[in-house]
């Protein structure tokens, strides 16, 4: 999608208040800006690309059609993000369990590394491709509720404030969850180790 000139240096404010006017050119822009995104939480939620995609589109499908409502009282950023949390938290729970994995924690350090990775013996690529892979599986095995506050708080960078008011809850309840997520992954993570020392020795 080619930027409009027109629109560039806009503000979030400044583009919603012409999308609520019913151009669809200027909402199809702030799609743009923050599809990648929306894109990369709902996979890291549910683990499927097919599943991904479908979400993001119903996320944004779903902004557009309710954007009259949007009262701006907190960021656009934030009042997406929610959208595409609880959507994706709805299918989950229809869903019941997600049954196509598809290792992303490799994939992105193809994508940044490829070169340095590639040097590597064949022993350590296995090795870190192990790690990747138990990693994922740990960060997926994390309930629900735990696994959403860890991606928006680790994964994408957010405060525990943005991640609060996304999931609509306290920061002290985004701290408790971030400290049993962590804590979660550490009793995961440290039986792998275990496995590999007893390896090694």
């Amino acid at each position: 999608m080619k930027r409009n000139n027109n629109m560039e240096g806009l503000s979030d404010e400044a583009l919603i208040r012409r999308a609520k006017q019913g151009d669809v050119d200027v909402f199809m822009e702030l799609a743009e800006k923050y599809k990648t995104r929306i894109y990369q939480t709902i996979f890291m939620m549910t683990m499927n690309h097919s599943d991904a995609d479908d979400l993001s589109q119903e996320t944004f499908m779903h902004a557009f059609k309710y954007l009259s409502k949007f009262k701006q009282k907190s960021s656009f950023y934030t009042w997406l993000y929610r959208i595409a949390v609880n959507l994706t938290l709805n299918f989950l729970k229809k869903k019941n369990r997600e049954k196509t994995k598809m290792p992303f924690l490799q994939e992105q350090a193809l994508s940044k590394e490829d070169v340095k990775y590639r040097q590597i013996s064949p022993e350590k690529q296995s090795l870190r491709k192990e790690l990747r892979q138990n990693l994922e599986d740990a960060i997926h095995s994390l309930p629900v509720t735990y696994r959403t506050a860890f991606i928006l708080v680790v994964l994408q960078d957010m405060s525990h404030g943005q991640t609060a008011k996304i999931l609509k809850c306290s920061e002290n309840t985004i701290s408790w969850r971030m400290h049993q997520a962590r804590k979660m992954l550490q009793e995961r993570l440290s039986s792998y180790f275990r496995r590999g020392e007893n390896d090694v020795s």
